[in-house]
C-alpha cells in the first residue's frame, strides 16, 4: 500500500533501536497507562491502536477482546505483528484504517498523527476514526503537555517542537470537536545514562539536549507530563 500523505516520525523512522528505549522508559508507575484505562477502558473491547509503530504497546492490551494495530510505515510492520499473537497488524493511516464501519470501541492514538495547528488540519483522521467507532466508541489521544513538566520545557526550547504549543491547539481544536482533555503528569525513566542521553538527543536538538544534561549530569530521568483528550462518538 502506498499511502501518499504519510510522512515518516524523525524519531522512531530515524532511529527504531533508539525509540525502542524511550518506550521502556516511559510511565514506569503506570499513571498514564491507569489514566488511559479510566478515560475509556478496553477490558473485553475491541481496541485500535492508531499509528501504532513497532508495536510496543500492543502486548499490554492483552484484556481487549481483540487488539488491532494501525502503521502506515511499511518498515515497521514486521516488528509490530512480531510482538505478540493475540493482535493483527495492519498497513493504514488515520485518513485510512482498513477496517469496517462501526466496528471498534475505542482507538487509542499515541503521539502520532493529531497535531492540529496552522499548517495542519486533522480533520479528515478524526472523520475516519469517527467512521469505524461503534456509537458511544472513544477515540483517545495521547499528546505531549507543553506547559507542565521537564518535557515541556524542552520542548519550549526546541524551535521545532515548540511550534506546536504556539497556536490553539490543544486549548481550542480539541474543545471545538466537543472533546474533553485531562493532563496527566508521569515520567520518563532509564536504568542507565547512556540510554537517557541517546534518547534526548533523539528527541531534541543537539544544543537543547547537551545542555540539559550538562545541568543535570546524575539524572536518570525527567517529569513528562501528557494531555488526553478524549472523543466520543454520539
Amino acid at each position: 500500500m502506498t499511502l501518499n500523505d504519510f510522512v515518516p516520525a524523525a524519531n522512531q523512522g530515524g532511529d527504531p533501536a533508539g525509540y525502542e528505549l524511550e518506550n521502556g522508559a516511559i510511565d514506569p508507575q503506570g499513571t498514564l497507562w491507569e489514566a488511559l484505562r479510566r478515560a475509556a477502558d478496553w477490558r473485553h473491547k475491541v481496541l485500535v491502536d492508531l499509528g501504532c509503530g513497532a508495536g510496543y504497546w500492543l502486548p499490554k492490551y492483552s484484556e481487549a477482546e481483540k487488539t488491532i494495530g494501525i502503521e502506515p510505515d511499511s518498515r515497521l510492520l514486521e516488528a509490530a505483528r512480531a510482538r505478540t499473537r493475540r493482535a493483527a497488524v495492519f498497513q493504514g493511516s488515520a485518513e485510512h484504517i482498513p477496517l469496517a464501519d462501526s466496528s471498534v470501541d475505542v482507538v487509542h492514538a499515541r503521539l502520532a498523527y493529531f497535531f492540529p495547528s496552522e499548517f495542519f488540519d486533522p480533520a479528515a483522521g478524526l472523520k475516519e476514526v469517527a467512521r469505524v467507532l461503534r456509537p458511544g466508541g472513544k477515540l483517545v489521544v495521547i499528546d505531549n503537555d507543553h506547559a507542565l513538566g521537564e518535557f515541556a520545557a524542552l520542548l519550549r526550547a526546541s524551535a521545532p517542537a515548540a511550534a506546536q504549543g504556539r497556536d490553539s491547539y490543544p486549548s481550542v481544536w480539541w474543545q471545538e470537536q466537543g472533546a474533553r482533555t485531562t493532563a496527566v503528569m508521569s515520567r520518563w525513566q532509564f536504568h542507565r545514562r547512556s540510554d537517557f542521553e541517546r534518547v534526548l538527543n533523539l528527541e531534541f536538538p543537539t544544543e537543547v539536549a547537551e545542555d540539559w544534561l550538562r545541568r543535570h549530569p546524575d539524572r536518570l530521568g525527567l517529569s513528562y507530563g501528557c494531555l488526553l483528550h478524549i472523543w466520543t462518538k454520539p
